[in-house]
Order: structure tokens, then C-alpha cells, then sequence
């Protein structure tokens, strides 16, 4: 059997794989998965190397060609976690153990460092300044829920664009109307036991409007919207969280540097920080954000100067 026919038992078995693995890894683990070994099984086409499973010194080189391109050493260390996750998941020995790829792993991190860009806060401030900047087109109202929503659930971007209309439910208490949301499934939560999440008034009232506004029968709450105004029935996707954040921060006329760093967990980022400067210990904000890691917290808080 010749190189190309192993690289097709290869992207078979990848295929397989990742098919297999669906409902227990997070979409953009499978996501992350895919691409970067598919990256690998092209690189191996070039080299005439068997793809699945890797040679280490093939892995090495992989690296080499990697760290001479344009990717972070964030994004060199997830493809390297990854293929050494297919390869476990197909029984094959993690060739990512190996000394020799790890002697090229701190080469590439002498030559590129460790640090991993964190995303930019979107905290209490900066939110006010973004509900300011949205209007009363059905786009507004669904930005202004968008936004709102994030901020109190501190949702992933997969789990926010997850979010079901019909796992909303309206709370009254003394006479005050709030809402509370059920997260069916969360990255640390993979056996869908699911997690009630609860709105303030003004996240309430938001996504009360926008509700009005979703024709009977949808399923998801966070969903796209078209230049003729017309909703869309499915979800949006991860990625478009991201552009509506940075669209709305360029209506409120944000610095531009400021803006380039918002992504689809800046809205994570600043509520994490707005809790910990309110006096919350660290394990309510583990537990309101959902990190099984205290680290990972850590991480986030320290981006912007918070704690040291």
C-alpha cells in the first residue's frame, strides 16, 4: 500500500472518528480536531509519510513547518493536543510523548514564546456604552437581548448560541417578573444534566422584547437576522457573536484597538471581572461562569490587571 492510499485510511478513520466523538467533545473541540489534522494529513501527503498513526520525527517536522508559519504557540500546542487525541481515541500510542517532539515543542517555545492572546473585556462600563449604541430596528432589540443575556449568563459563545426559546421561563416573585434559562449542555457539564441561569431585570426585560418578536414555533433564542429583517430559524453560529459585538462596539465608536480585541468571549471576560472587583470569592465566580478550573479564572482576571 502506497502513502497517498494509507492518508486516505487516514482521513477515513479521522472521519470516523470525529463522528464518533460527537455529544461527548465540545463542537469547537471537533472543530479544532478536524482542521489541524487534516493540516497534519496534508503535510504527511507532501512528506510521503503515513499519517495515522504518526511517526514522532513526522510530528517534529510538523512543528517545524508550523512555527515557521503564522500560528501562535497556542495554536501549535492545540494541534499537538490534538493529534495526540485521535491517536488515543483509535488506540494508537501518543507519539506526542515522544523526546524528540518534545525537544522540538520547547524550541518552538523559545522561538515564540508562551503567551496566548486573551480576549479584550467587555465589563459593565463598556456594556452600557454598547446597549446606548443599539437601536429599536428588530436587529436592536435582538442585539440588546444578545448582549444582556451574555453578560448575566457568562455563556461560551457555543453555549449562548445554544440557548432554546422554549427553556425560558418567567419567574414571579412578590409581584416582580424576572427570567431564568435552562443550559441544556455546557463544556463542563457534558452530560447534559443542564443548568438554570438567571436574568436581572434589565436582561429580562430585553429578552422579553426580543421573544415578541420570534415567529411561533422557533427554537433557538440567539438567531440571525437577514438585510430584509426577516429572522432566520437556525441558531447563529459561534463565529457570529464575535462580528456582532465588534459591529455594535464600532456604532458606539470605541477605539479601534479596543474593538480588534473583542471577540466572542470578551462579554465572559468583563462580567468575571465585574464580579471579582464586586467582592465575590473566586468559587462564585466558578461557579456563575462555570470553570472547573481555577487557573483557567485566573487567567482571565489577570488579562486585564485585576489580580497579580
Amino acid at each position: 500500500m502506497d502513502n497517498s492510499e494509507l492518508n486516505l485510511k487516514a482521513r477515513a478513520t479521522l472521519a470516523e472518528t470525529l463522528e464518533r466523538i460527537e455529544g461527548a467533545y465540545a463542537p469547537a473541540s471537533i472543530r479544532a480536531y478536524k482542521a489541524d489534522f487534516n493540516e497534519l494529513i496534508h503535510f504527511c501527503d507532501e512528506e510521503e509519510e503515513e499519517a495515522l498513526p504518526t511517526h514522532p520525527q513526522t510530528i517534529a517536522n510538523f512543528i517545524v513547518k508550523m512555527s515557521n508559519g503564522k500560528r501562535s504557540s497556542a495554536s501549535i500546542r492545540r494541534a499537538v493536543a490534538g493529534i495526540a487525541t485521535i491517536h488515543k481515541l483509535n488506540r494508537y500510542l501518543d507519539p506526542t510523548k515522544d523526546p524528540d517532539v518534545v525537544l522540538e515543542m520547547r524550541r518552538m517555545h523559545r522561538k515564540l514564546g508562551r503567551s496566548c492572546s486573551q480576549a479584550a473585556s467587555i465589563n459593565a462600563d463598556t456594556l452600557d456604552k454598547l446597549l446606548v449604541a443599539t437601536d429599536d430596528s428588530i436587529r436592536g432589540v435582538r442585539d440588546r437581548a444578545l448582549l444582556l443575556v451574555a453578560y448575566d449568563t457568562l455563556c461560551r459563545r457555543s453555549e449562548l448560541v445554544s440557548l432554546q426559546a422554549k427553556d425560558v421561563k418567567i419567574n414571579i416573585k412578590n409581584g416582580v417578573e424576572t427570567s431564568s434559562i435552562l443550559l441544556r449542555k455546557s463544556k463542563t457539564d457534558q452530560d447534559s444534566t443542564g443548568k438554570w441561569l438567571y436574568l436581572s431585570k434589565s436582561a429580562h426585560l430585553a429578552l422579553v422584547e426580543w421573544m415578541k418578536e420570534l415567529p411561533e414555533g422557533q427554537e433557538y433564542l440567539m438567531v440571525g437576522i437577514d438585510r430584509g429583517g426577516r429572522i432566520s430559524r437556525s441558531s447563529l453560529g459561534s463565529g457570529q457573536v464575535n462580528r456582532i459585538y465588534k459591529r455594535i462596539a464600532r456604532n458606539a465608536e470605541l477605539d479601534e484597538l479596543v474593538i480588534e480585541g473583542i471577540s466572542g468571549h470578551s462579554m465572559r471576560v468583563g462580567a468575571a471581572q465585574d464580579l471579582l472587583n464586586s467582592g465575590a470569592s473566586m468559587p462564585i465566580i466558578m461557579q456563575r461562569g462555570r470553570w472547573s478550573k481555577t487557573d483557567t479564572v485566573m487567567r482571565y482576571l489577570e488579562h486585564s490587571g485585576y489580580v497579580s
